[in-house]
C-alpha cells in the first residue's frame, strides 16, 4: 500500500449540534463543497479546497471543526447528513491500526482533493472577496453562546410579550412582529446579533428539531427601553424558494404564538454585523423583506441615541426592497420616521404597471449621494436579504465608486478589511 493513501489529514467538518442551519456557509462557498439536507449542512471532502472563507462569517463556530482521517477514507456526505453530533477525533494508534487494516475512520473511499473553480470551470462570484468578517472598529463586544447545545445553559425559556402581524392583511406575505421577554434572566444582544428558536415536537425521523436563526429587530437595550426583552421580524413560510409548498416548522410556530406562551431560545450569536458606536459615522442599510430585522434594530439604537442628546450621529440610508409595498414589513412605522434622521429609498418589482425596480437600481440613480459615503471611511454598508440581492448591491456599489473617480479595487478592499462591508443573506 502507498504510504501516502494511510497519511492521515484533518478533515473539514459541521457541528450538527451546534450549526443553527442559517446557509452563511453554502453561501459563501465558492467551489460546491458544502450541501445540506432537511437535517444536516455538511461538508463534501472531495470539493473542499480548504479556502477557509466560510470560517469566519459562521454566527455559532460549528464550521470550524476538524476530525483526523485517512487520506483515502475521509467521511462521506451520506455519513455526515445522518449524524446528531460529531464523532470523536480519532488517536494516531487508532488511525495506524486502520491504516493497517485498510479499514477508513470515516464511511467514504473519496481521496480528499482540493479544487479552485466551480464545476463548469466559471468564474463566479464570491461574496467571501468583499464581505467582512471583522466588525467595525468601534462597534461594541457582543456576547455570545450563552445558551446553546454545548453552553451550561441548553436553552432559556422566554415569554411571548406581543405578537403583530406587520404586512398588509391580505397579502401572502405573513409578516410578524414578535416580542420576547426573558425575565430576571440575561440574555444580552447588540443591533445585528441572531437567536436561535427551538420548536416544540419532532420531525419525520423521531429528532428534536434544530433550532432556526433569526435576526433580532430591536435595540440593544430592550424592544422596550429599559426592558429585558428583544423582537424578532418572522415570516411565516408557506412554500420552499421552488415554490412548492411545504410549511415552514419555526416561522409557522412563531407566527402562531399568543401572549404568554413559553418559547426555547438558544445563542445570541454574531461577532462581526455590528453598528459603528464611534461619533458621525454614517451607517447605509440595504435589505428586502424580512432581512430589515436587524436594520430596524440599529435604525431604533440610533434614534434612542439621538433623542438622548449625547451622541452625534452620521447619515442614515435604507434601501429597502420588496414585491410591493403590501409585503414590505413596517411600511407604516417607517413612513413616519423625521426625513433629516433616515433617507429611505423603497424599491418595489411586482407593482402592476410599473418596471420592476430592486435595490440596486435605486442604489444607482443615488449614486451622487452614495459616492461621498463610499469615500468616506467612517461609512459602513450592511446588506441583508435574500441571497439573490447579493451580487446586484456589490456590483452597484462598484459602479457608484467608478461614477465617483474612485478605484473599485481600493475602496472594496478597505470596506472588507476595514470592517465597513457586511453581506448576511441566506
Amino acid at each position: 500500500m502507498d504510504t501516502s493513501d494511510t497519511q492521515d489529514v484533518r478533515q473539514h467538518l459541521i457541528d450538527p449540534e451546534i450549526c443553527i442551519r442559517c446557509n452563511t456557509c453554502e453561501s459563501i462557498c465558492t467551489v460546491a463543497a458544502i450541501t445540506h439536507d432537511a437535517r444536516n449542512y455538511v461538508v463534501d471532502a472531495e470539493k473542499c479546497n480548504l479556502c477557509m472563507d466560510c470560517i469566519g462569517p459562521c454566527p455559532t463556530g460549528a464550521i470550524d471543526n476538524w476530525r483526523s482521517v485517512l487520506r483515502l477514507h475521509p467521511y462521506s456526505v451520506a455519513a455526515q447528513l445522518g449524524w446528531d453530533e460529531l464523532p470523536a477525533d480519532l488517536s494516531p494508534e487508532q488511525l495506524a491500526v486502520a491504516g493497517d487494516a485498510g479499514d477508513a475512520p470515516g464511511a467514504g473511499s473519496t481521496p480528499l482533493v482540493m479544487v479552485s473553480s466551480d464545476a463548469a470551470g466559471q468564474v463566479v462570484f464570491q461574496s467571501s472577496q468583499y464581505g467582512a468578517t471583522l466588525p467595525p472598529w468601534s462597534a461594541a463586544n457582543p456576547y455570545t453562546h450563552l445558551y446553546g447545545p454545548k453552553a451550561a445553559e441548553k436553552f432559556i425559556q422566554a415569554t411571548v410579550a406581543g405578537n403583530v402581524r406587520v404586512t398588509s392583511l391580505g397579502s401572502d406575505y405573513d409578516t410578524h412582529h414578535i416580542v420576547l421577554d426573558f425575565g430576571p434572566a440575561p440574555f444580552p444582544v447588540l443591533e445585528g446579533q441572531s437567536v436561535g428558536i427551538v420548536a416544540p415536537g419532532l420531525d419525520e425521523h423521531g429528532r428534536a428539531h434544530h433550532a432556526r436563526q433569526y435576526s433580532v429587530a430591536s435595540a440593544r437595550n430592550g424592544e422596550r427601553a429599559g426592558y429585558n426583552n428583544l423582537a424578532l421580524t418572522i415570516k411565516r413560510v408557506l412554500q420552499d424558494h421552488q415554490g412548492h409548498p411545504v410549511r415552514g416548522v419555526a416561522s409557522n410556530y412563531m407566527c402562531d404564538l399568543r401572549v404568554g406562551d413559553k418559547v426555547k431560545v438558544i445563542g445570541p450569536f454574531g461577532t462581526s454585523f455590528l453598528i459603528p458606536n464611534h461619533p458621525r459615522s454614517n451607517i447605509v442599510m440595504i435589505c428586502t423583506g424580512t432581512g430589515s430585522a436587524p436594520m430596524r434594530a440599529m435604525t431604533e439604537w440610533r434614534r434612542r441615541l439621538r433623542q438622548s442628546g449625547k451622541f452625534e450621529g452620521g447619515k442614515l440610508m435604507l434601501f429597502f426592497g420588496a414585491r410591493t409595498k403590501e409585503e414590505l414589513p413596517y411600511f407604516g412605522p417607517l413612513q413616519k420616521l423625521p426625513k433629516d434622521f433616515i433617507d429611505i429609498n423603497f424599491a418595489f418589482s411586482r407593482v402592476p404597471g410599473q418596471p420592476r425596480r430592486y435595490v440596486q437600481d435605486v442604489m444607482r440613480e443615488r449614486a451622487s449621494d452614495l459616492g461621498p459615503l463610499l469615500r468616506d471611511p467612517s461609512t459602513c454598508f450592511y446588506v441583508c436579504g435574500l441571497k439573490s440581492m447579493e451580487e446586484g448591491v456589490v456590483m452597484a456599489l462598484r459602479d457608484v465608486a467608478q461614477q465617483a473617480g474612485l478605484s473599485w479595487d481600493t475602496v472594496a478592499a478597505a470596506l472588507k478589511s476595514e470592517g465597513r462591508l457586511h453581506l448576511e443573506t441566506y
